[in-house]
């Protein structure tokens, strides 16, 4: 299962959750394996590097997804900055000098 293309999927919490729920399976993977009296102590040990590396993978996904959460709020947000900048009649006067407010300094 990847879930790591850009437009498929849903939206980037549930994949996260989704990536979560497949580490929590994993993890329980990793206590079955423990408790596995079949298996001696080398197989054990690649199986369980195995797993180790698939929660490491799961874990980079999510990271991913993180990462591109946050530059998802980021454009929202200078979206939404430059959708609604601060009014020209309110900043006008204050660093800038209007007809109205304008001083002269004579040096």
């Amino acid at each position: 299962m990847s879930g790591g293309g850009d437009s498929g999927g849903g939206s980037i919490a549930s994949q996260i959750a989704a990536l979560n729920k497949q580490i929590q399976s994993v993890m329980k993977k990793v206590k079955e394996l423990a408790d596995n009296h079949d298996l001696d102590e080398d197989q054990k040990s690649k199986i369980a590097q195995m797993y180790q590396s698939q929660i490491t993978m799961l874990e980079a996904q999510i990271a991913q997804l993180q990462k591109k959460q946050a530059e998802q709020a980021e454009k929202a947000q200078q979206k939404s900055d430059s959708v609604n900048p601060v009014s020209e009649s309110k900043a006008n006067g204050i660093n800038r000098p209007t007809d109205k407010n304008n001083v002269d300094v004579y040096i």
